[in-house]
Formats: C-alpha cells, sequence, structure tokens
C-alpha cells in the first residue's frame, strides 16, 4: 500500500514537474524572442493579467493553473491575477464534471470565471502594492546577449547540458504521450464514446506538442540562451525545488488520506457541506473534492456546496506556488476559502 502511494506520488510529481518546467521554457523563449515586448503590455494591465489569469484556471485540469503560477513568481502577473486563477480552477474535477454534466458544467465554468474576475479585481484593489513583485529573483530577464542581432544562429554548440534537457524533455514527451503519467480513472465516469477536445487525453497531446517546440528551442538556441535561461534559471534553480515540494506533499497526503473518510462526514446540511467543502478546497490534490461533484451530480447536495468546492480547491495547480512561496500560497488559499464560503453562504440564502 506505501509502495503503491509512493509510486503514484512520483507518476503525478513527474507529470506536475515535466508540465511546469515546459511552461516555463515556452514562456521564456517568447519572452526572449520578443525582447520582452510580449510581457509589457500585461505588466501595465492589472485588469488584463486578472482576466487572463482567470481564464486560465477555469480550462479543465491544472495545465493552465501551472502556467499562472509561473507568471506570477516570475512577477509578470499581480497577486489579485493569481487569486483569480485559485478561484476559477477546479482541478481534474473539471473533467469529471464535463462528463457527468456537460451542459451543467459549462454554465458552472462560466460563473467560476465571473467570481474569479471579481475577486482578482476586489484583491488587487485591496492588495495594492505597486507593480507584479517576482518571487523568483532572477525573473523572466533579458541579458545583453539576448538583444545582439542574429544570437540565436550564433555559438550554438552541443553541450552536455543541451543533449540532457534535450533527453529529458524527450523522455517526458513520449511518456506523455503512451499514457505512462496519466491519472487513474475517475470512478463513476461514464465512457461516452465522444471524443472530447477539454479531455485529460487530449490535454496531454496538447502539452505533447508544446514540449515538441521546446525540443526545437533546445536544438536551435544559443547556448546563452540554453546555459543562462533554460539550465541555471529553470532547469537548475526551480526544477529540483518544485519535484521535491510536490512529490513530498503528494507522499504525505496520500499516506493521510488513507486514515481519513471524508465521506463519512457528509450529512444532509448544507451549511456544514458547505464550510466542510471549503475546507476540504485546502487539500492542493485532485481527488478529495470528486466527492462533492457526485453527490451534486446524483442530487444529493445542493448547487451552492459545489460551487465552495469548486473555488476553494484548485487541483495539483498550487502545489509549484508552494515550492516558490509558502506565504503566497497561505495568503491566497486564505482569499480563496473566504470567497468560497461568502458564494456558497450566498447562493444558498438566494437559490
Amino acid at each position: 500500500m506505501l509502495l503503491d502511494i509512493i509510486l503514484d506520488a512520483l507518476r503525478s510529481a513527474v507529470l506536475i514537474t515535466g508540465l511546469v518546467v515546459v511552461m516555463m521554457m515556452l514562456i521564456e523563449s517568447v519572452n526572449i524572442d520578443s525582447k520582452g515586448d510580449f510581457f509589457s503590455g500585461l505588466k501595465r494591465s492589472r485588469a488584463g493579467q486578472v482576466v487572463l489569469s482567470a481564464f486560465l484556471g477555469v480550462i479543465p485540469g491544472c495545465m493552465g493553473g501551472f502556467a499562472s503560477v509561473s507568471l506570477y513568481t516570475h512577477g509578470i502577473i499581480s497577486f489579485g491575477a493569481l487569486v483569480a486563477m485559485m478561484v476559477a480552477s477546479s482541478g481534474d474535477e473539471s473533467f469529471v464534471m464535463l462528463a457527468m454534466m456537460p451542459q451543467k458544467a459549462w454554465w458552472i465554468f462560466l460563473l467560476l470565471f465571473a467570481i474569479a474576475v471579481a475577486a482578482g479585481l476586489l484583491t488587487d484593489l485591496i492588495w495594492r502594492k505597486g507593480s507584479p513583485h517576482a518571487i523568483c529573483s532572477e525573473e523572466f530577464s533579458i541579458h545583453e546577449d539576448d538583444l545582439q542581432k542574429g544570437n540565436e544562429r550564433h555559438g550554438r554548440h552541443i553541450s552536455w547540458k543541451r543533449v540532457l534537457m534535450f533527453l529529458g524533455v524527450a523522455l517526458f514527451i513520449a511518456a506523455l504521450l503512451t499514457g505512462q503519467l496519466e491519472h487513474e480513472d475517475h470512478a463513476g465516469v461514464p465512457d461516452t464514446g465522444v471524443v472530447n477536445l477539454l479531455s485529460e487525453e487530449w490535454m496531454y497531446w496538447l502539452f505533447g506538442a508544446l514540449s515538441l517546440i521546446v525540443l526545437g528551442v533546445l536544438v536551435f538556441g544559443s547556448d546563452h540562451f540554453v546555459e543562462e535561461h533554460l539550465w541555471h534559471h529553470i532547469v537548475a534553480k526551480h526544477l529540483p525545488s518544485v519535484f521535491c515540494w510536490t512529490f513530498g506533499v503528494l507522499v504525505a497526503l496520500g499516506i493521510a488520506l488513507q486514515y481519513l473518510d471524508i465521506e463519512s462526514w457528509i450529512n444532509s446540511n448544507t451549511a456544514l457541506m458547505i464550510l466542510l467543502a471549503t475546507l476540504v478546497g485546502i487539500i492542493p490534490e485532485s481527488g478529495p473534492h470528486l466527492v462533492f461533484v457526485t453527490l451534486y451530480a446524483s442530487g444529493i447536495v445542493p448547487l451552492p456546496v459545489l460551487l465552495a468546492s469548486c473555488i476553494s480547491q484548485d487541483g495539483h495547480a498550487s502545489l509549484p506556488l508552494i515550492a516558490e512561496s509558502k506565504a503566497s500560497f497561505f495568503r491566497a488559499k486564505l482569499i480563496n476559502c473566504a470567497v468560497a464560503l461568502t458564494v456558497g453562504f450566498a447562493a444558498m440564502l438566494l437559490l
């Protein structure tokens, strides 16, 4: 049993770390290729940051959330934008909602997006401390060598760091597309036989394609870009921290949940269920929250309980944030839970 927990945590940690690293590399590449112009406009518009981050959060799964965390830790989006992502994101439970109640799921996602934008804008209005602050000391910076004309065509050699990163990304693509990193099938999700372009499998194929772009960057990028931006900044600085924290948290949660039967806490008290759903949402894991989706789809609990659960939890999306800034994680989670309780109890009174 313990071995199964460790193996599951290891598979999830590799998947999460791989997705985070690939997105960081893509963001770094776009930033350098555009000489920093791509993100400069976004930095000037807090409203734009919030809307973009809420959109990334509402995308089913955790991939969009990882992107928002990467942008936040590098000072590109604000704290309010981070909160917007966490409010909008429902983790892997989004896939279950799309499978079990597709029509209702789209309305719930739209409602979550609207709540997330409002929460993000309000947070930035209250938490206004100048421009977005980079947690990572290096940020997504432009070096003098990056501004030299034709730099991408010169100074390119096959180094062990370039080869190691290329092999690592190639193995990640292979594992992703062959299903070696997939989550276990969610219980109770019907197989409709219909191709769903927002399914977890199609998301893996999408990120497999994006990872191929990273392979191209590793082949054609200059030595300076590969060594300084990709190796020293992302692989050496971020990868170990993200992997170790993600793996450690998932192992601890896996062991704890063996002795914690959340489903046995369920009763017919809506107010208590809202509070319980919000508290369970603090767990940075996809799985415990599935009970509320299943109970709502079965008609056992009302919509306010599901809303509180969706707003409070964000699946694995916040795990990289724990590795980068625990203070930001706890502040964002506190606001996240406050929004979940406010919306949940307001909906209970109105519906």
